[in-house]
């Protein structure tokens, strides 16, 4: 079963699609030969019958790329994409933890955050910890276009196989998009935080991937992407950015070997969700990090942590069925 849900994972969207929609026409004929259905019989026969086809390959999928897969090892092994990591906002939260998680997987990493003090800080650690190379890069992703030479130079000779666009900044506190303080410069500051730092990183990395034919592209959104998020429009919005620049990507050089992966988690214990203890719902970074990897070259576009799952699903099924107010004819 693992095997052949690999093998229907890999096809092009076109043959996934055509797949279910031949197993039901078939499935549904043969009933109707059968048990001779009259005309509304047949299409209930057919809804049925689709219905289950899909609640069953998304139940299968669901376990096969959470567990078994996993136990099976068809995830992709980082290293063997490239020697070298680059991890961006990688001083504190998920950041950090992608920083040990790829470390004691052997990676060399390029580190890269605001605080030159912080950088060598845990450069320290990761040195002593797992022995491996580390080259750090003091960068204020707030700033513009200006900084990305600098870090095209210093990038230019390292074989980059994994790239983690982790860095980013939220809300001091919920507010009308007219009141945030420092307006105007708040809104630069997150647009080139949130959204130009993976842009122009994608940019810089992405080409040695393609010539290499190897790679991976981590981008962390948020739940927040797919929710509505009044007083937090433009947090919203820039993580909504992340998410379909991702799934974007990954559709262009899906048969170029490189792996684009959205995270869509929803609370973790970090400065940034203000969360500081963990539960069940709420997982700390290194947990959540370390079921990230593993998920790398098996799933492209999810919450990850069990739970987010659910309650991703559970989204989609109330956006599906919820009545849009804003688009109801008054």
């Amino acid at each position: 079963m693992a095997t052949i849900l690999k093998l229907y994972d890999s096809l092009p969207w076109a043959f996934r699609a055509g797949v279910p929609i031949l197993l039901t026409v078939g499935t549904t004929t043969f009933c109707h030969h059968l048990f001779h259905f009259n005309f509304l019989e047949f299409l209930g026969c057919t809804y049925s019958i689709g219905l289950g086809f899909l609640l069953l390959y998304h139940f299968f999928l669901f376990i096969y790329r959470n567990w078994v897969g996993v136990a099976l090892g068809h995830n992709t092994d980082l290293k063997k994409l490239g020697s070298w990591a680059v991890v961006t906002g990688c001083t504190a939260g998920i950041g950090e933890a992608y920083s040990h998680a790829l470390a004691k997987r052997g990676l060399n990493l390029v580190l890269m955050s605001r605080s030159k003090e912080k950088l060598e800080k845990i450069e320290r650690e990761i040195r002593e910890l797992y022995q491996v190379q580390t080259k750090v890069i003091p960068v204020d992703f707030t700033e513009g276009m200006e900084i990305y030479n600098g870090i095209e130079e210093e990038l230019k000779d390292l074989e980059i196989g994994t790239l983690i666009n982790n860095v980013g900044m939220s809300y001091p506190f919920p507010e009308y998009f007219i009141d945030l303080p420092h307006g105007r410069k708040f809104y630069r500051d997150m647009l080139n935080c949130n959204m130009m730092s993976l842009t122009m990183m994608t940019a810089i990395v992405l080409p040695g991937m393609l010539q290499r034919k190897k790679g991976a592209v981590v981008n962390v959104g948020s739940l927040t992407s797919i929710l509505d998020t009044p007083f937090m429009a433009l947090y919203g919005a820039s993580k909504a950015f992340v998410d379909k620049f991702t799934q974007d990507l990954a559709l262009e050089h899906e048969e170029h070997g490189i792996i684009f992966q959205s995270l869509i988690p929803g609370y973790i214990v970090s400065n940034m969700s203000k969360v500081k203890k963990s539960n069940f719902f709420v997982p700390t970074p290194e947990a959540f990090v370390e079921k990230a990897i593993q998920a790398v070259g098996l799933q492209s576009r999810t919450a990850v942590w069990l739970p987010h799952q659910i309650l991703h699903a559970c989204i989609h099924i109330g956006q599906f069925f919820r009545r849009d107010g804003a688009a109801e004819v008054r």
